[in-house]
């Protein structure tokens, strides 16, 4: 029996007319997970039903669901937060970066990744290096060469996506992590736009810290972020003393014997009020059918149905990154000369294409949920719009 996904649009509630070609802004929710959400609401209805184990059990099964997909056998390295910024601003926090040592970001990085990355450097003294892709052939292979260089002996922290928010170009991390451990620089990874639809290991890339917002691939709620941490963070400092992250907070009468003692590995990084008898049941849920479905397999689809977008756009003249930089799960167009990009948004919406314009590029983001209906929508616009032209 062959092992390829086939298209889980049944385990959505999408409109049948949608085309929905932008998880790469927000992943739809499935309804297992719209359900679990629903019954965490209601059982803060009568509060006799929420029960001291359910502030930890949920929590515990989240970290085990997110450690297994990136191949971590210790669930307790992953820390719950709100979102990215929270989890780079633990890391920040950790990792010191000293009077005229750099940090390197790649060029129109997602704001999350870039603020406290600026902040640091600049009361340290140091300075922010931006790596630039140039424009034309071969650019996927020569921005991550520009990023390479920019690292050297007086780089502290090396913070990077696995694959670009605006047009999914892919960076080597296994390349950058080798680099940084060459110079003593800490490796710290937004996956936020990877992880889920593409094999992420934390074995293989050997990150310090890696930090993914659960709404987007992960396909679940809203202000729910997952974070790897390093053995650089074991004895690190919280950006909030909570009372749940310290030792033998699970023993609700005695909690007025105060802990110095955190809980074990990174549980002293989770966000006050982790235990979200909504949303963390929703994370759940979700991951479940990620773990299912495999980001290997994901990947495969994604890659097979947008195959055929992607030669006809290159003769239809948008410009497309060379197959070794890009994903299949997210990827841009480049716009062809002359086109009206009012036309072509005119003429997406008209057929319920929904992408995202994302700096020069149409970004296109495909999962399980698309099936060859969408991609024949999207190519009817791509041809309307360049004839248009």
């Amino acid at each position: 029996m062959s092992d390829a996904l086939t298209c889980q649009r049944d385990a959505f509630g999408l409109p049948e007319d949608l085309h929905y070609l932008n998880c790469a802004y927000m992943g739809p929710l499935p309804t297992v997970s719209e359900e679990a959400g629903i019954e965490g609401i209601r059982r803060k209805r009568v509060p006799v039903s929420i029960h001291p184990p359910d502030f930890f059990e949920t929590s515990d099964e989240l970290r085990r669901l997110f450690a297994d997909l990136v191949g971590e056998a210790d669930p307790t390295r992953v820390a719950i937060g709100p979102g990215v910024s929270y989890g780079i601003a633990v890391a920040a926090r950790n990792l010191p970066v000293g009077r005229g040592q750099n940090v390197v970001l790649t060029h129109e990085q997602f704001p999350g990744n870039v603020h406290a990355w600026t902040r640091a450097a600049r009361e340290a003294g140091g300075e922010v290096r931006f790596a630039t892709p140039p424009a034309g052939p071969g650019r996927g292979q020569a921005w991550n060469e520009n990023l390479l260089e920019q690292i050297d002996n007086a780089t502290a922290v090396v913070a990077v996506p696995h694959v670009h928010w605006t047009d999914g170009t892919r960076f080597d991390l296994v390349d950058i992590g080798r680099r940084c451990r060459e110079v003593g620089a800490a490796l710290v990874v937004d996956g936020t736009q990877s992880v889920g639809a593409l094999p992420f290991d934390v074995s293989e890339v050997r990150p310090d810290a890696l930090v993914v917002a659960a709404y987007k691939w992960l396909l679940g709620p809203y202000s729910v972020g997952l974070s790897w941490f390093g053995e650089r963070f074991d004895e690190g400092v919280p950006l909030e003393e909570t009372w749940i992250g310290r030792e033998a907070s699970e023993d609700f009468q005695h909690l007025v014997n105060y802990r110095d003692g955190y809980q074990p590995g990174a549980l002293r990084y989770d966000v006050a009020e982790r235990s979200n008898f909504a949303l963390l049941p929703m994370a759940v849920a979700s991951l479940r059918l990620v773990s299912q479905w495999r980001p290997e397999r994901i990947q495969a689809y994604t890659r097979e149905l947008v195959a055929g977008v992607l030669t006809e756009a290159a003769g239809l003249g948008f410009a497309v990154e060379d197959e070794a930089w890009r994903a299949g799960h997210l990827f841009g167009l480049r716009m062809p000369p002359g086109l009206d990009l009012a036309a072509l948004k005119e003429s997406l919406e008209r057929r319920k294409v929904v992408a995202s314009l994302r700096g020069s590029a149409l970004r296109l983001s495909p999962n399980v949920y698309n099936d060859s209906s969408d991609v024949e929508a999207l190519l009817d616009g791509l041809r309307e719009a360049v004839t248009a032209s």
